[in-house]
């Protein structure tokens, strides 16, 4: 090799051989810090699956008797059949609903931090409406009269 420049023929992509590593060298970083990674949505809905079923199994036997203990067997091992196809047949939807409750996890928690920052401020909440006493002060109205003299408000 007479030019710096030029590659060495026996490893054509060595940019992308160092960036794996140093992923793989990352990612056993994260796991040794921070423990292994939860699984996919499908692999934690068996598991789910498999804990319910070991649980209800390891229930003790006079509760529900010797007949009762085969039949709660049996129901376990149907419920297991009728899952394990679905799961099979549609991984991904279970992602898909796992990311969907958490886009509805993150709105409700910024509904609720909003409505949260209105109460400790003092801000009355929009509602788009504006009611008819609002807009003319009415001083009939209890509600225009403010907090109580002590500082709290009376919601009666």
């Amino acid at each position: 090799m007479s030019d710096a420049t030029e590659r060495p023929a026996d490893d054509s992509d060595a940019w992308a051989t160092a960036c794996a590593e140093d992923l793989e060298a990352e990612k056993e970083r994260r796991r040794a810090t921070y423990g292994p990674q939860p699984g996919s949505a499908t692999e934690e809905l068996r598991k789910l699956v498999d804990a319910v079923a070991d649980k209800v199994s390891a229930l003790p036997g006079p509760l529900f008797g010797v007949a009762a203990q085969g039949a709660v067997q049996q129901f376990i091992n149907q419920a297991k059949a009728a899952v394990e196809p679905v799961i099979e047949r549609n991984p991904g939807v279970f992602d898909h609903l796992a990311a969907a409750g958490n886009e509805l996890l993150a709105a409700y928690r910024s509904a609720v931090e909003s409505q949260e920052a209105r109460w400790t401020q003092g801000t009355p909440p929009s509602t788009g409406a504006v009611r008819e006493t609002e807009k003319a002060g009415d001083p009939t109205d209890p509600r225009d009269e403010g907090p109580g003299p002590d500082g709290r408000i009376d919601l009666d």
